[in-house]
């Protein structure tokens, strides 16, 4: 997913569509079936202007289920009932709506896209055609005419069985939403040195993965200045941990919303993707398309997002609220980027954004940011 500069995919973009079709032909042949792993989107409820949706999903081949295990379609890292790996007992914790499971993280890493395929999007009756781009992606915007909230659509691959994708509606009325990125911002990482973005991904289960502390809370504060404040995060990690994050944020008691995430593969101009461009390039698109809506924009100094946020401020002040931004430990910093300090240049807390009235508050914690949140007029005083 996302804008490419060129028609023609890069060599390594070329050698791994020839791999992909030679191993969905000896897959099929094992008789290994489309599936759709379904992500969370997002949309606007009908007003001066017609509705619509962004449906996000990818569809992989999977085998056949087994009789125990049911259908795993909605689930990559899905493991068949008599065999599903439980919470080890040093990290048990209170049971959620999405408990954590004590899965490698490559386990998400093992699939097999379906390019070209035709898949079905059902949207409140209407049924639309649509095919998957070189990694197996769905990424369509849709005419819709549902309200405000939560919605489900229904997909539809070619030969395989039909999922629920969710879809939150955003009314048209002007509101305050929240966008934050994930690593170092809500969840430990220290990324992006390659090793530990390895360790972390490919090796660390998903329930010894921890929390930013006090960033929860916060967030939950946050969701009190706007009843309905849509909530997106925005991330350079694949979209293989999707559902890993989706259960991280849901265990940890963060507001659920769309995960936009890129894909790590080639892409028409390179070995790998940008992920400061694939930022800048969700940023403008949510400004393009939900221009009534004001962001407080949530990420950490560990990478480039406080020039990513401030650059956008400058370009739409209007879509701004805030820029949030969690400090690193020193320590952090090291993994991050080699440096015990930060990458940017740091701002006294209480100031704002060159060129611009939008405030940008600073903290190492979640706790830390809420009080300057309130000193800074973004939140009510307590």
């Amino acid at each position: 997913m996302g804008t490419e500069a060129s028609s023609r995919p890069h060599w390594a973009g070329r050698w791994e569509s020839r791999f992909d079709r030679g191993l969905a032909t000896a897959l099929r042949r094992r008789g290994w079936s489309p599936r759709v792993e379904p992500y969370a989107g997002y949309g606007l409820a009908p007003g001066a202007d017609p509705g619509w949706i962004r449906v996000l999903a990818r569809v992989m081949l999977a085998p056949a289920p087994s009789a125990s295990g049911g259908n795993q379609a909605s689930d990559p890292t899905a493991q068949p009932k008599d065999s599903a790996p439980q919470l080890r007992r040093r990290r048990a914790r209170m049971r959620t709506p999405e408990t954590l499971r004590a899965v490698r993280g490559w386990r998400s890493f093992v699939t097999a896209q379906l390019p070209g395929t035709r898949v079905q999007v059902v949207v409140g009756g209407a049924v639309h055609e649509v095919l998957t781009d070189r990694g197996g992606y769905i990424d369509v915007t849709l005419p819709a005419t549902l309200g405000e909230g939560w919605h489900d659509v229904r997909i539809l691959p070619e030969g395989g069985p039909a999922v629920l994708a969710p879809v939150r509606v955003i009314s048209t009325r002007p509101c305050t939403g929240l966008l934050s990125d994930v690593d170092d911002t809500v969840m430990v990482t220290m990324l992006p040195r390659p090793l530990s973005a390895i360790w972390n991904l490919l090796v660390l289960h998903e329930d010894a993965r921890l929390p930013v502390p006090g960033m929860s809370q916060l967030y939950a504060e946050l969701g009190g200045l706007d009843a309905a404040m849509p909530v997106v995060y925005l991330s350079t990690n694949a979209w293989n941990v999707a559902p890993a994050l989706r259960r991280f944020l849901a265990h940890h008691r963060f507001p659920a919303g769309p995960l936009l995430l890129t894909d790590w593969g080639p892409t028409n101009t390179g070995l790998f993707r940008s992920g400061p461009e694939h930022k800048r390039q969700a940023l403008d698109r949510l400004a393009a398309e939900l221009p009534h809506i004001r962001w407080v924009l949530v990420g950490d100094d560990g990478q480039r997002d406080p020039q990513i946020y401030r650059d956008f401020a400058r370009a739409h002040p209007s879509a701004v609220r805030a820029v949030v931004i969690r400090e690193l430990s020193s320590s952090e910093h090291v993994f991050a980027h080699g440096a015990p300090t930060a990458a940017d240049a740091a701002r006294p807390d209480g100031g704002t954004v060159t060129g611009t009235t939008v405030p940008e508050v600073r903290g190492p914690d979640g706790q830390t940011l809420a009080r300057r949140l309130r000193a800074a007029g973004i939140l009510p005083l307590r």
